[in-house]
């Protein structure tokens, strides 16, 4: 079975929505669009983890997919990035697109997203790479299809914005496998998942007469 990679940049506090420019997703009033820009550097460009599409087949989210589109089609014939993108063979999870898709290559998943991802990753051929796509990422982790997270954390903090985690997200422990960082100080991560969220608990067996006391008053808050 081959694998499905999701890959995205976010900021410290979680957001993912228009890193690339300022035009990319101004949804909501979204003021900070190309935030990843200053951060660039020749360790992050070459260090693309399957955002080129190199030997790697794309799922994409509906925006993901329109703001590409507009995009690597048109850069220089001789672009590496454009010419692996372009190449790329491309699922598009949308209700509001119709075939044929005009991107090369590019064709929409068929019914229920995650059921189509499931019957992907069941057939040989070439791992699986997620590049933005929040929704369908959140839609994809809540159906357990995910085998690994790229996650690029720039040194920013934008207060606002679609997140890669929204509320509501699927609960899950996720495990470190590979950490890099950047001259810039991005943080590259990548993650496999590692089952339920483990508990645990600092506070002694017989707790103080103060932390009784500190717990019936939140009892009382929260009541």
């Amino acid at each position: 079975m081959r694998k499905l990679i999701a890959t995205t940049f976010v900021s410290l506090d979680g957001v993912m929505q228009a890193p690339g420019g300022p035009e990319e997703d101004p949804t909501g009033g979204f003021a900070f669009g190309g935030w990843v820009f200053s951060h660039w550097d020749d360790r992050l460009a070459n260090d693309m983890k399957g955002l080129d599409g190199k030997d790697r087949e794309l799922v994409l989210g509906r925006r993901t997919y329109e703001i590409f589109e507009a995009y690597w089609p048109y850069q220089a014939a001789d672009n590496p990035i454009a010419k692996t993108l372009n190449a790329a063979r491309k699922r598009v999870a949308s209700r509001s697109l119709r075939q044929p898709l005009q991107w090369n290559n590019s064709a929409l998943l068929d019914g229920d997203a995650a059921e189509a991802v499931a019957a992907l990753k069941a057939e040989p051929g070439l791992d699986l790479q997620i590049i933005g796509s929040g929704n369908l990422i959140q839609a994809l982790r809540a159906a357990s299809l995910i085998d690994e997270y790229n996650v690029w954390t720039f040194p920013v903090v934008l207060g606002r914005g679609k997140r890669l985690f929204e509320t509501g997200a699927k609960p899950g422990a996720l495990r470190l496998v590979e950490s890099r960082v950047s001259s810039t100080g991005v943080v590259m991560s990548t993650y496999v998942p590692a089952g339920d969220v483990p508990a645990g608990s600092f506070v002694q067996d017989e707790p103080s007469a103060k932390e009784v006391e500190r717990r019936a008053k939140l009892a009382r808050e929260v009541g």
